[in-house]
């Protein structure tokens, strides 16, 4: 899938989301939006058919990067989840002050999972996504890395939104480690559907 800024901004404005426009003009007030395949309906696809979204103003002219993902967890995720309550997967909103830079298991920089979101429950292994149960908590639902350049997403997602590629990943690192510094180790992500984009 390929997107244009402006069909980002529009998705996200139309839910009544925020979209930083960076009024201050301090630069890299940045929008981080995930795009689900609203194509493959509730199919594990086990595939990075998703995208991963960045918007932001540098020296007062808009960017935008977009890169392939997974905002699903994968086929080995949906049959050998860690959590009693099934596997999960995010629930399209848009989560404030939702993430901050960290350690991801411990092992390198990424935006992990600080404030509540919201997930769907799927325990039956049936590989189809179930969406009766949502809980909401801090699950280290994180923004992070699969390998060099995946194929599969089996577990590298149990919720967490994965980018396929290590060198989409360390740019997008470099972007939001410009943006920490300022406006603060802290941001918000927004989860869209691709039905949402026109």
């Amino acid at each position: 899938m390929s997107y244009t800024r402006e069909q980002i901004e529009a998705a996200v404005k139309s839910k009544g989301y925020v979209w930083f426009d960076d009024n201050a003009n301090k630069g890299f007030d940045v929008n981080i939006v995930g795009v689900r395949n609203s194509s493959t309906g509730s199919k594990v696809t086990n595939i990075f058919d998703d995208n991963l979204t960045i918007s932001y103003k540098e020296n007062g002219e808009w960017k935008f990067f977009i890169w392939a993902a997974t905002t699903d967890p994968g086929k080995k995720g949906v049959l050998e989840y860690h959590n009693k309550d099934g596997v999960a997967r995010l629930v399209p909103n848009q989560y404030r002050g939702s993430h901050t830079i960290r350690l991801h298991q411990g092992k390198y920089e990424a935006l992990g999972q600080q404030k509540p979101v919201k997930v769907y429950r799927d325990a039956n292994k049936d590989l189809v996504y179930d969406e009766a149960k949502i809980t909401e908590g801090i699950y280290g639902i994180n923004i992070h890395k699969a390998g060099k350049d995946s194929t599969w997403v089996e577990n590298w997602s149990e919720g967490c939104q994965v980018f396929k590629r290590v060198k989409d990943f360390d740019e997008f690192m470099k972007i939001v480690k410009k943006a920490s510094k300022i406006h603060g180790n802290s941001f918000t992500y927004t989860l869209i559907e691709s039905k949402d984009i026109k």
